[in-house]
């Protein structure tokens, strides 16, 4: 734990803690524990929820815009592929400045430029105007995930990291799932312009929230000396504490040097094949159910949502077993292997989906792949901080598997529409190749990813 004076250098002055009884420390620093670590990923999963709202409004709002503006099929395409364009390409500087400025500003900034943008879709009177603000958007949530990473490798030890990692990434998925009732609503009552102002407005207020009340740990007053020191023994990255005791300086990484890592290459191949499969459920989800499988839009709005209710407690399941290994005793690879090996396998189900004949049988395999890959997300949010030569570089490869991660959003949604096409309406091709992808994403994650742990400073 750190001195004194060391506090008082990165935080306020040092806090005095009641004495003790003798033999009563180690109860008494329990009971002291504070569990500050808890709002603060809430903080993030409330923000990545947001993020989804946000990126989501326009796919519901769509059918009412495309009357006003004019647009053609072809147009919606450009115009959703715009934001995730702009989303992969910023997950690069976006992860560097969240390590040079910190996850507080550079969130906050990114909440609000998002928020801005989103609002700024409801001013759109063309089609030129409507792909500038989504360019926008999609630059402005590339902050989301890396600041997040960077929040939980300050805030949480090691034993706990991947659980923390699935909270904040199950608001990807409430995002998704309570965006088409949300945003359908705000519809109908105030039109599609007003949709966007009033879900832009959310994040204005998360904003306020998180600048309230998000520090790191050692400039948190409410944070209680026994946390402050159960977070940082336990492994939590923080840069003075690794300088000082294990001589990891960010200076001896350059940001292009993390390229030159197996692991680093290989966490980028296997969260490509994540995605892919992920961006199906987004993307052509619901036109398998209506074009292949004959669902109404009865039974499309009932049952669609199945697939990304039962993938949020999957994620938390997963991050929950990666935790449970390594408190027994099993090596952080091992606990981290596991569900990325276990969870992108059992994702190949996908393909089996062609082959069953009813479609609850089609739907309760597609639940089941969308569990998995969550199931194995909890881990692949959590190597960042694993893997790290310092922390200086943990949002950095964040963003860089996250940059790689949606090149396989906009390739996917693509390619499946091709494969959809050449097979004349069959999605046989395009769910086989999900599977496919599903196993060489295991196999990068057993095989090309070696050891985790923080990667050697040469």
């Amino acid at each position: 734990m750190a001195t004194g004076m060391e506090r008082s250098r990165t935080g306020p002055p040092p806090r005095r803690t009641p004495e003790r009884a003798p033999g009563q420390g180690a109860d008494a620093k329990r009971e002291g524990r504070t569990r500050r670590r808890w709002l603060m990923v809430g903080l993030c999963f409330f923000g990545l929820t947001v993020n989804y709202i946000d990126r989501s409004n326009l796919s519901v709002a769509l059918p009412k815009m495309k009357t006003a503006l004019g647009l053609g099929p072809g147009a919606e395409g450009v115009v959703l592929a715009a934001f995730f364009a702009s989303y992969a390409v910023f997950q690069l500087p976006a992860g560097r400045a969240v390590d040079r400025f910190g996850e507080r500003i550079v969130n906050a900034i990114s909440v609000a430029w998002w928020s801005l943008f989103t609002a700024l879709t409801a001013a759109t009177h063309s089609l030129g105007s409507l792909i500038a603000v989504r360019l926008g958007l999609g630059a402005g949530e590339a902050g989301g995930y890396p600041s997040s990473a960077k929040a939980v490798s300050v805030w949480f030890p090691t034993r706990e990291r991947a659980f923390a990692t699935s909270i904040y990434d199950s608001g990807a998925r409430m995002g998704t799932a309570v965006a088409l009732p949300i945003v359908a609503a705000l519809v109908a009552w105030l039109g599609w312009r007003g949709s966007f102002i009033v879900s832009g407005a959310l994040g204005v207020v998360w904003v306020l929230v998180w600048l309230v009340y998000y520090r790191r740990p050692r400039e948190d007053p409410q944070v209680s000396e026994a946390e402050l020191e159960y977070i940082e023994q336990g492994g939590a990255r923080t840069l003075e504490k690794e300088e000082r005791e294990e001589h990891r300086h960010a200076s001896a990484v350059r940001y292009r040097d993390l390229f030159r890592y197996r692991t680093v290459l290989g966490m980028m191949l296997g969260f490509f094949c994540l995605n892919y499969v992920i961006y199906f459920f987004i993307t052509w989800f619901p036109t398998y159910l209506v074009d292949a499988r004959h669902f109404d839009l009865l039974k499309l709005g009932v049952f669609g949502v199945l697939p990304a209710l039962i993938a949020m407690p999957g994620g938390w399941i997963g991050g929950l077993v990666s935790d449970r290994l390594l408190r027994s005793g099993k090596s952080l690879t091992t606990a981290r292997k596991i569900p990325l090996v276990g969870g992108m396998t059992f994702s190949a189900v996908i393909a089996l989906a062609v082959l069953v004949p009813t479609a609850a049988e089609a739907l309760a395999l597609l639940c089941l792949c969308y569990a998995s890959l969550t199931f194995a997300a909890a881990s692949v949010w959590s190597l960042p901080a694993d893997v790290a030569p310092t922390p200086a570089h943990v949002a950095s490869i964040g963003g860089i598997q996250n940059f790689a991660s949606n090149l396989a959003g906009v390739l996917g949604a693509t390619t499946t529409g091709a494969l959809v096409a050449i097979a004349g309406g069959s999605f046989v091709p395009a769910l086989v190749l999900s599977g496919v992808l599903g196993l060489v994403g295991a196999f990068s994650y057993l095989v090309i990813v070696g050891r985790v742990e923080p990667l050697p400073i040469n």
